[in-house]
């Protein structure tokens, strides 16, 4: 039976669009106010707002409000539970395909006898 993470399935949900890939590559560089994360999507803010609310409630990122001003930064360690997801899958399909080239040579060996 498949491991249900609720955690997870937040953070592959937050990654599954693009604008928001976009805004997390662009907060790789560096804290962000939400203007200027707003700007390269032409997206109107409430829209702006609803995505980075999405990124926030899988941890993706953190927001601060100075004033009127909301900055908004990437917390990279969040992205350790989709790692490790993704390195126990490529394990099991590393040993699977290791299990089906064993097959096939021991097929062909036998075919040449």
């Amino acid at each position: 039976m498949a491991k249900h993470d609720p955690d997870l399935s937040l953070l592959f949900h937050a990654l599954a669009d693009a604008t928001r890939r976009s805004m997390l590559a662009r907060l790789a560089k560096g804290p962000a106010r939400v203007t200027d994360l707003a700007g390269p999507t032409g997206l109107r803010l409430p829209t702006i707002m609803r995505h980075l609310a999405v990124l926030e409630e899988a941890g993706l990122i953190s927001t601060s409000k100075d004033g009127r001003i909301r900055t908004c930064a990437i917390r990279p360690e969040a992205m350790e539970p989709a790692r490790s997801w993704i390195e126990e899958q490529r394990a099991v399909w590393e040993a699977r395909l290791d299990r089906l080239d064993a097959f096939v040579m021991d097929v062909m060996k036998k075919q040449e006898r």
